[in-house]
């Protein structure tokens, strides 16, 4: 009798690649999104109940945090012998989902903006905390599919490490979209002369 492979928990030379472009298109995305923005378009609201430029770019720095913090929390635990069952298909559905643009989730209460940041102060946090994200999915050897974490929104379940670390920059590319949206609105404030 030939015994059942077990799945190798380390991430692939060509899953590391794939993260590392998503960190890179999602990175030059959102610095594209929020440069150049007036005050006036920064906080400018398509509606009330709607986010602003600047207050989905707040969004994603503290996103971003959550989420590497999510990583480190899984990679804290203890491995989980039925990693590969329990987080089967969820790559490919997180690979497919967040980053489609379409609907909006409610932002868990941490991860409502409230701050009120400035261009400069998100473009800081933002940059400061993706070299952290970057060099450790550049130089991880951590076996991060065997380490997991439960998501809040049970739609997704169980997620090990390397899922929530593909959904730092899919969240943002998903956002970046948002940003967009907001920005193509008709009453958009028009660039500062």
């Amino acid at each position: 009798m030939v015994p059942l492979r077990v799945a190798d928990p380390h991430i692939s030379a060509e899953e590391r690649t794939q993260v590392l472009k998503w960190l890179v298109e999602s990175h030059k995305e959102f610095i594209m999104a929020i440069g150049g923005v007036s005050d006036a378009q920064w906080k400018w609201k398509p509606a009330p109940a709607e986010w602003s430029v600047g207050e989905t770019a707040e969004h994603v720095v503290l996103a971003e945090a959550l989420l590497f913090g999510f990583v480190r929390k899984a990679l804290a635990a203890s491995p989980n012998r039925a990693w590969e069952e329990q987080t089967k298909g969820k790559t490919e559905f997180l690979a497919r989902a967040l980053p489609s643009g379409e609907g909006n989730a409610m932002a868990p209460e941490p991860l409502v903006p409230r701050e009120g940041l400035t261009r400069a102060q998100v473009t800081e946090r933002f940059e400061r905390q993706r070299v952290d994200i970057v060099t450790f999915a550049s130089e991880t050897q951590r076996a991060l599919k065997e380490h997991t974490l439960v998501h809040p929104f049970p739609i997704f379940g169980t997620l090990n490490a390397y899922q929530w670390l593909i959904y730092v920059p899919l969240h943002t590319i998903h956002h970046d979209k948002q940003i967009a949206e907001v920005k193509a609105s008709p009453r958009y404030p028009p660039d500062s002369v």
